[in-house]
């Protein structure tokens, strides 16, 4: 896993996200929702060890910036009822 810290924009410029090689493509809609299960994992995985969730921040904000708010809305609404397709 890449380090932290040269993942954090620097405070007061968080414009778009950085590039990223696993989405080279101008749809990015795999890297939306790949970003928005990564936050969900980590979140679950930090809870889990009894540690700060400060890293899975970088997730949020990077689906919070490419995604629809109404494709989130309906996942977090998926995830409450159980019915969410995805493996978090």
């Amino acid at each position: 896993m890449l380090d932290i810290d040269l993942q954090m924009p620097p405070k007061g410029k968080w414009h778009t996200p950085p590039f990223d090689p696993r989405f080279p493509n101008q749809n990015q809609t795999r890297n939306c929702y790949q970003n928005f299960l990564d936050f969900h994992r980590c979140l679950k995985m930090m809870n889990r060890r009894g540690r700060s969730t400060q890293p899975c921040e970088y997730y949020f904000r990077v689906y919070h910036s490419l995604c629809p708010i109404s494709w989130v809305q309906r996942w977090n609404e998926q995830i409450r009822e159980g019915t969410f397709a995805g493996k978090i």
